[in-house]
């Protein structure tokens, strides 16, 4: 069966967001014996459409035509500057309200999460976005469960992904869905991408600012972050810099404003806390806690709830259990 798949773009979109997943689906076609995937690009008007990088793609339908498609099985909504205009179009939003219903697939990559959030289409739902974007995407739709870190997020049938390349990620997830790990690891080994990458965004976002900011500690940071778990003490720590370590920890607070030591511990609760999210059968925190040199199970609790605000046994439940209660749960237009 070939799945009719639509991409809606729109001015100053941004043009990965279109073109990464439109990629992803059309190498799965490329490499299949028959067409799995029907690609047709939306926007304002049939035509041109430029992004905001200058380069224009070309739009064969007009949203005002997404009725006229239906039934559709994945309809995908790029993000980019522009989908501050989009979400202010009325006709916009009410043609999605219409045809939601008939999509087994809606989503968005990036920011084109806030022209679904602004069509009601995410109430209630986990959802995603670009790092940058995430506070105010909770702030300005409080119905949604904004989750800053992930790359993808399916809920109550409806897809999210974080910024700009986590579109490719997002639509591999869909080729698999469709057709099994097999395919979708072949697409991902053509186009030399992960077909699941490691941790999620925080591994671009926090360790990138951190990254600018480090000034002559990139290096060590750079080994910190690869391996949180390796028992790395001060001495050791200095000793890769080549610096005493009071020295060391003088570079800590002029550029990072911590110590080594409460450097290394957010790391590595980090990797407790994203090890919390896993799909596999949960690991206890006495496990985890030795997994990531944060001590026993108690010291792991307390470090968590002063870090996070909360304690590891609610994150887990409320950020795991809900995701797989809603995952058969539709969403409606309001």
């Amino acid at each position: 069966m070939t799945r009719h798949v639509a991409l809606f773009a729109y001015p100053d979109c941004q043009v990965l967001d279109v073109s990464g997943p439109w990629q992803v689906f059309a190498s799965a076609n490329a490499l299949s014996s028959q067409p799995l995937y029907q690609l047709t690009l939306i926007a304002d008007t049939a035509g041109p459409v430029a992004t905001n990088g200058g380069l224009a793609v070309h739009a064969t339908h007009s949203y005002h035509q997404l009725p006229q498609l239906l039934p559709l099985d994945t309809l995908l909504v790029a993000g980019g500057s522009g989908v501050i205009q989009q979400r202010d179009i009325a006709a916009v939003k009410q043609v999605l309200c219409e045809i939601a219903p008939a999509v087994r697939r809606l989503g968005s990559i990036c920011s084109g999460a806030f022209l679904l959030a602004a069509a009601g289409l995410l109430d209630g739902c986990r959802v995603t976005t670009h790092w940058r974007h995430a506070e105010q995407l909770a702030d300005e739709y409080p119905a949604l469960l904004v989750e800053p870190d992930a790359l993808h997020i399916e809920s109550n049938g409806r897809y999210t992904s974080a910024g700009v390349t986590a579109g490719i990620d997002l639509a591999l997830s869909l080729v698999e869905a469709d057709h099994g790990a097999g395919l979708a690891g072949r697409v991902a080994r053509e186009l030399v991408v992960f077909l699941q990458r490691p941790s999620g965004q925080s591994q671009f976002s926090e360790i990138l600012r951190r990254q600018q900011t480090a000034g002559p500690l990139r290096r060590l940071l750079d080994q910190l972050h690869a391996d949180p778990s390796v028992d790395h003490g001060l001495e050791s720590m200095a000793e890769l810099m080549a610096v005493s370590p009071r020295h060391l920890t003088r570079l800590f607070r002029r550029y990072l404003n911590t110590t080594p030591a409460a450097y290394l511990t957010q790391l590595r609760l980090e990797q407790a806390r994203l090890a919390l999210l896993s799909k596999r059968e949960p690991v206890s925190l006495e496990r985890l806690a030795q997994r990531w040199r944060l001590g026993g199970a108690e010291q792991l609790r307390r470090q968590f709830q002063r870090y996070y605000g909360i304690s590891p046994s609610v994150y887990r439940q409320r950020f795991t259990s809900s995701h797989t209660d809603s995952l058969q749960e539709s969403s409606s237009c309001l």
